[in-house]
């Protein structure tokens, strides 16, 4: 069994629509009812800046700060994490709405990245039911967190390769450089995209492979996970014979990307392709029930991933998670949860969604920013 990574208390301040709230917990799933608008996705939202990156609703800092408040939001943690118990702390310094800050066991941490030393956090909301069918850049924002969870360092890739290729736009633009400063550029593109676009590979063909498998295959349909867009037709091919085909592609479409403004081959270009195994038709063909299912079905795939290898189960993030199952679909997520061996939080409108959880799980009611136990109304 993965070890079980928990949050046993956790406090916010000037965060959304809560001035201050404090919830005590004792291991076991949270369950979260209340009317919409009341606060329950805000208290996940706030969980999940317990890992880098700005939450599950991708927000500016600015917008987080509860409105008319004189201080930053803050967010205190206490966690039973893969290293041991940890104190995390994290929110806005004073005078930087830009920023955040983060601090673990009362020392300021270098990066966010440093989180991933002590718990994984995966989330599933209402808002990516869209994923499918929406833009590129959405899938492949779904697909680098999901790497993230298991490679740390490939958020600092992405970064680096963000900042080089702004860079080589720029150079471009201004339509004057010196060849060998842009060769080392495109060099270095070439092997962060490379290294970018291989984890992303590995990392699909683990989970499809997993995602058919055991009590996850019977409950959600399997699915089929590709790349297209960069590369296509390189796979398994020697790194660094890709690094060298892709600043070769660089080197002649210069004046293409001149042209264009922007560059137009690379792993920002990439697109996540995902297939309804059993009915072989593309995700985005599918029902708006089955590709909840697929996605739902993509998500515990990951989790049960992660605590295979870091050895830890994820805390999951499961906003309105029942809303679109029948009792049967749902009773069999629940048992995957527990099977998985992580601590789950779950929100919905209607406490009777989550009946099927019996004692696994602690009940609260949230309303107008305010945390209610179940004896507390």
């Amino acid at each position: 069994m993965p070890q079980k990574v928990t949050i046993n208390r956790i406090s916010l301040s000037a965060f959304r629509n809560y001035s201050a709230a404090t919830l005590a917990l004792d291991g076991r799933h949270v369950v979260l009812t209340g009317e919409n608008g009341s606060g329950k996705t805000n208290l996940l939202e706030a969980i999940s800046f317990l890992s880098p990156g700005r939450g599950l609703r991708r927000a500016v800092y600015a917008d987080v700060n509860q409105q008319g408040a004189e201080t930053g939001f803050s967010i205190f943690a206490e966690v039973d994490g893969m290293d041991g118990p940890v104190a995390i702390g994290t929110g806005l310094a004073p005078g930087d709405i830009a920023s955040r800050r983060v601090r673990i066991n009362g020392t300021d941490a270098k990066t966010a990245d440093e989180l991933l030393d002590h718990l994984r956090i995966l989330w599933l909301t209402p808002a990516m039911d869209g994923l499918f069918t929406g833009p590129a850049a959405d899938r492949r924002r779904f697909l680098d967190r999901l790497v993230l969870s298991l490679d740390p360092t490939h958020g600092r890739r992405a970064a680096d390769f963000e900042r080089a290729m702004k860079m080589r736009n720029k150079l471009l633009e201004d339509g004057r450089y010196d060849p060998d400063w842009m060769r080392g550029i495109e060099k270095q593109m070439a092997g962060l995209g490379v290294a970018m676009a291989i984890a992303r590979s590995e990392l699909l063909s683990l989970l499809t492979h997993l995602g058919d498998r055991g009590e996850i295959g019977a409950a959600f349909p399997a699915a089929d996970l590709a790349l297209s867009g960069f590369l296509d037709e390189a796979q398994g091919f020697p790194a660094l014979d890709l690094e060298d085909r892709y600043a070769g592609m660089l080197e002649e479409g210069r004046y293409r990307d001149q042209a264009a403004g922007r560059t137009l081959d690379g792993p920002h270009r990439a697109d996540l392709i995902v297939t309804h195994r059993q009915k072989a038709i593309e995700a985005s063909l599918c029902s708006t029930g089955e590709q909840k299912a697929l996605l739902t079905g993509l998500v515990l795939s990951h989790a049960q991933l992660t605590a295979n290898m870091t050895g830890a189960a994820p805390i999951l993030l499961l906003d309105e998670i029942g809303a679109h199952f029948d009792a049967a679909r749902r009773a069999a997520l629940f048992d995957l949860i527990g099977h998985i061996g992580g601590q789950a939080f779950m929100t919905g409108t209607d406490r009777h969604l989550f009946e099927s959880l019996g004692g696994r799980a602690q009940a609260f009611t949230v309303a107008h920013g305010t945390i209610y136990g179940a004896n507390d109304r």
